[in-house]
């Protein structure tokens, strides 16, 4: 029963035409039209699904893209001088802190917009504080004068905090100040500073472990150093021979021989001055920044894409199905076309050749049945007196008898 239903479930997959069909001189050109299709369709689905593995790997690997950082700073005093007069001495309050000369720093980022991006392709920008790893800002103050701290470190906790769009530090003080911001950017992928001894044999001075390891292979590859033998083996040449330690390594090791490369990569530095002598810029001082993060756009749009591809694929299912039913019908309509003519032709030869032929199956149902190897034998079944042996009536006999004493112990 479980194979009936397996049977029934299967899906008609053959979409040819019947080859004596398409040699039929009125059917030739259509039938040569059609078989130019199916080659069509056979490219298209080769193409679609070699379209499909990369859209996957391109989704597994998080699409990467490099955008600009703009970072503003701008400062603002109070209780200076030129701003109280003479007078503001006498309003001071030590204890609130109201009427002291101050000063505050403003250190804001934003990401810039991409140019001619669509409206509907937009995502909510990251907030500042989620494209930096840690920040801090030194002061150049007399500790002696200023003892509330020349160094101010924002580091990124390990546990969720909430996204800023900038930070603001406050100090005390009328002198002219020089300050100084390093910055550590979070990228994706993560980047890293490669030593020289390896940089200037690659070329390159930061980039992501992968797309090191990457370069190193292009490297070998260009210069022929994989060994002709053993392919698992890297030959060192006069560049690498310091690098490797020897004459070459195995291919397995490169991984770990770029890692002793890797160091952090170098902070963003910015100086900045503030002179509370004087009236603060109108306009924020401003620095471009590349960072390099996951593509959200291009990753939304493969996403789309994906999704549109799995409703047109549906339909391409029906609609293969159904071009399958209809082959199938006409397959089976060609069966029935030869059937036709050729008892048209020669009935009389035709009837004696269809007996001979369902007489031979009889035969290999019934040798596959229970009475296995019991065949019944052509000449015999053509005998009408082979219906009229003793045996028969005794065997209905008893068949009558079972089946009568069946019925009464129901």
């Amino acid at each position: 029963m479980d194979g009936m239903k397996a049977a029934k479930r299967r899906k008609i997959t053959d979409k040819s035409v019947p080859n004596a069909l398409a040699q039929l001189p009125e059917f030739a050109e259509d039938s040569q039209m059609y078989q130019s299709l199916l080659e069509m369709e056979k490219k298209l689905d080769w193409t679609m699904n070699r379209k499909k593995v990369e859209v996957q790997d391109a989704l597994a690997r998080n699409p990467t893209t490099v955008r600009t950082l703009r970072l503003f700073l701008s400062h603002t005093v109070s209780g200076q001088l030129w701003q109280t007069g003479e007078a503001g001495a006498e309003g001071v309050n030590f204890e609130t802190g109201q009427g002291i000369p101050a000063w505050s720093l403003k250190v804001e980022g934003r990401l810039l917009e991409l140019p001619n991006q669509r409206a509907r392709d937009r995502v909510p920008p990251r907030k500042f504080s989620t494209l930096i790893k840690r920040m801090i800002v030194e002061l150049d103050r007399d500790p002696t004068l200023y003892p509330d701290g020349n160094v101010v470190e924002w580091p990124r906790g390990p546990t969720i905090q909430q996204p800023l769009d900038g930070f603001t530090i406050r100090r005390t003080g009328d002198q002219p100040t020089k300050m100084r911001l390093i910055i550590y950017l979070e990228q994706t992928p993560e980047q890293y500073k490669v030593a020289p001894d390896l940089g200037n044999v690659l070329g390159i001075k930061e980039e992501s472990r992968v797309g090191i390891i990457q370069a190193m292979w292009n490297y070998i590859k260009i210069n022929g150093l994989q060994d002709k033998t053993d392919r698992r083996r890297i030959r060192a040449d006069d560049y690498l021979r310091p690098i490797f330690g020897g004459d070459g390594i195995m291919f397995h090791q490169l991984p770990e021989l770029v890692n002793r490369y890797l160091m952090p990569p170098d902070p963003v530095v910015i100086h900045y001055s503030i002179n509370p002598a004087q009236v603060p810029p109108e306009r924020p001082s401003a620095w471009d920044i590349e960072v390099k993060m996951e593509d959200t756009s291009l990753k939304n749009r493969i996403m789309v894409t994906v999704q549109s591809s799995k409703d047109s694929m549906s339909d391409l299912t029906k609609l293969d199905d159904e071009i399958a039913l209809l082959s199938q019908s006409l397959h089976n309509s060609h069966t029935k076309r030869q059937f036709l003519q050729s008892f048209a032709r020669d009935p009389a030869n035709f009837i004696q050749m269809w007996l001979a032929s369902q007489s031979r199956d009889l035969e290999s149902v019934l040798g596959s049945g229970p009475s296995e190897g019991a065949t019944i034998r052509a000449e015999e079944l053509r005998r009408s007196d082979f219906f009229r042996l003793p045996w028969v009536e005794e065997a209905v006999a008893v068949h009558e008898g079972l089946r009568l004493a069946s019925r009464g112990m129901q």
